[in-house]
């Protein structure tokens, strides 16, 4: 009976450090396409961004001209 004490947590360490890989999930395209969305929607955003810069800076030459003699 003590052996089948000392033995048993002994077999359950064993088995706890199994050398064999764990199984990663698979990345597949699907991962990609949700990161693609949100890439393009970050492109589409910048783009907006440098219009609305653009325009504001147009405003403001065009105050700037009114302001002057």
């Amino acid at each position: 009976m003590k052996w089948n004490l000392l033995l048993l947590p002994l077999a359950l360490a064993l088995v706890a450090c199994d050398p064999a890989p764990s199984q990663q999930p698979e990345t597949g395209s699907h991962s990609n396409r949700v990161f693609e969305t949100q890439i393009q929607a970050m492109e589409k955003a910048r783009a907006v961004e440098g219009q609305l810069r653009d325009a504001a800076e147009a405003q403001h030459e065009q105050i700037d001209q009114a302001g002057q003699p």
